[in-house]
């Protein structure tokens, strides 16, 4: 008889969303974090580097926490992990070498030295509290990528990770579906698994179509030099390109932190197959002709610092482009960042450089299951319930639909929000309650300090400009001794537009003489008057709204 003790699932970030993965799965005394990535900020959120999860529960259970487990590399799945450690503090860390290595880089930069990383090799089990963890290999866009099969008081749970079934990978290391099978037969309670691209139909193609393509195009571009950009962590493609220009007898430059840091990694722990004279340093590169060269740098996604962003804005210390230059963007378009990608594809062209991207070759795959290898997952653990996961509302409800044609009731699919808590025991499953989930904006050193309030104003500010408005007063009598001064920035060009700044002046003194005959010398009413005045005086001559900050100097 199954324990009536209830096993809860509590996604803290990664529902309904692309990014900032976290799921905590909880048994009495005991809970397990699984992921813990970041995202970055929407176009709004100005000023903001990163976006990551809500800490505040595990803050509060802390004392609970058996350990956190990795699925693998890339940054929206370990990419919070250093400030969940100044948040919430050291817990031991499991994960696979390649994705431990990238989370080690990522920790120096933050001066977290002490963490507790233990590696774990692919069918190890994980006893953590009075749950079991084992890691299963998967295929993705990077290596070492796992599942995690949890078996608990309440039954077998599965958490797929990111994945895709690719028969033929690139490292030769295909996905383990005959431990997803052996687990079916012993009987799985809840798959938690990756909805990225269950809106697409058939099955995701194999890694090695994009290897052909990158020979195809080495050996039609033999003239010119070439500059390859990618995500750096698909190891996978890296060792295409590097196979490609080996064949080419071409040398490789690296371009981009990111990239080196990878790399670096990936060739220390033999991920990487490279002759050793392949790659070279970016300042050795004068010894080459051009058409010797191939760049692979990072920037597929238009990101404003980028080495490919700065390359397209000529702005790269090293690389300049021409027209005897040719770019491959092998990457998709995470949405919402088309156009900044295009902002890039456009500055290239403008120089004369020919651009291939996916729309005009097959240049990349990706590295999510499409709907026909969500069905096998699904038909080898024959899940009693399935959790979709990782995926905006319309990849999740196309795995809603997946799931039912499989033969799974609808209501046997759980369809959450980040911070849902889903109870699951001997009598069924239920939804009983929620707690805080959301997303905490990290600005520089500042971690959940800029808020909707401190958005609204940066929006604000960049819209209609700032007007500050300086006063000096009598301590004494109250009485404006100067001013008042306007100054403005982001406003108008006031040498242009000195009509408008002088006829402000002349409102704010009308509205400085008229409390002066009222006597009134409240501080807070004066400026609430100047800043009513203003506005309407701006707002009635040129209809804009700019923040109005009115400063008064006592002296």
């Amino acid at each position: 008889m199954k324990n009536t003790n209830k096993l809860k699932f509590i996604p803290i970030g990664g529902m309904n969303e692309i990014g900032k993965n976290m799921f905590v799965i909880e048994y009495r005394d005991d809970i397990l974090i699984i992921d813990c990535g970041m995202t970055f900020p929407e176009e709004q959120m100005l000023g903001i580097d990163v976006v990551i999860p809500d800490f505040a529960y595990l803050q509060e259970n802390k004392h609970k926490i058996k350990g956190m487990v990795l699925t693998h590399g890339h940054e929206d799945h370990i990419g919070a992990i250093p400030y969940f450690i100044k948040e919430v503090g050291n817990v031991d860390i499991y994960g696979t070498d390649l994705t431990l290595g990238l989370l080690k880089n990522k920790l120096q930069e933050h001066k977290l030295g002490d963490t507790r990383l233990h590696r774990v090799e692919f069918g190890d089990v994980i006893k953590l509290g009075k749950m079991e963890v084992e890691f299963i290999q998967t295929t993705h866009s990077i290596p070492k990528a796992a599942a995690i099969a949890i078996k608990t008081p309440q039954g077998n749970i599965i958490h797929t990770g990111d994945f895709k079934v690719d028969f033929t990978p690139i490292d030769g290391d295909g996905i383990d579906l005959n431990r997803f099978a052996q687990y079916g037969a012993e009987g799985v309670e809840l798959l938690i698994s990756d909805s990225t691209n269950a809106h697409r139909k058939g099955y995701t193609m194999s890694e090695r179509v994009v290897g052909q393509t990158f020979n195809n195009l080495f050996s039609k571009y033999q003239d010119k030099r070439i500059i390859v950009a990618t995500f750096a962590s698909n190891v996978h493609r890296v060792q295409q390109i590097i196979n490609s220009a080996e064949q080419f007898n071409r040398k490789i430059v690296l371009s981009g932190r990111s990239m080196l840091n990878v790399v670096g990694t990936a060739r220390e722990l033999g991920l990487l197959k490279v002759r050793p004279e392949t790659i070279i340093d970016i300042n050795e590169m004068h010894k080459f002709k051009p058409n010797q060269l191939t760049f692979i740098t990072t920037g597929s996604q238009g990101e404003p610092f980028s080495a490919l962003t700065r390359i397209s804005n000529g702005d790269h210390k090293k690389i300049q482009v021409t027209k005897e230059d040719v770019v491959i963007l092998s990457a998709s378009s995470i949405p919402g960042n088309e156009v900044a990608i295009g902002g890039v594809i456009n500055n290239l062209m403008a120089r004369g450089t020919e651009v291939i991207h996916q729309d005009l070759s097959e240049i990349h795959v990706s590295g999510h299951a499409c709907e026909e290898e969500l069905k096998l997952i699904m038909s080898l653990t024959k899940p009693k319930y399935v959790l979709p996961f990782h995926g905006e509302m319309m990849q999740m409800k196309a795995h809603e639909k997946i799931a039912h044609k499989m033969g799974i009731p609808e209501e046997n699919v759980l369809m959450i929000e980040n911070g849902d808590v889903v109870e699951l025991n001997h009598k069924g499953i239920t939804l009983a309650g929620s707690v805080q989930a959301g997303a905490v904006l990290v600005d520089g050193l500042g971690i959940g300090d800029v808020g909707n309030i401190v958005l609204r104003d940066r929006k604000w500010l960049s819209e209609d400009g700032l007007i500050i408005v300086v006063v000096t007063m009598s301590k004494e009598t109250g009485k404006v001794i100067s001013g008042p001064d306007i100054v403005s920035r982001g406003f108008v060009y006031v040498r242009e537009s000195g009509d408008l700044m002088s006829d402000a002046k002349e409102v704010v003194k009308r509205t400085l003489q008229s409390l002066e005959s009222r006597k009134n010398t409240d501080w807070n009413t004066i400026k609430s008057e100047m800043k009513d005045d203003l506005k309407d005086f701006i707002n009635k001559e040129i209809q804009r709204k700019p923040m109005i900050l009115p400063i008064i100097m006592e002296v």
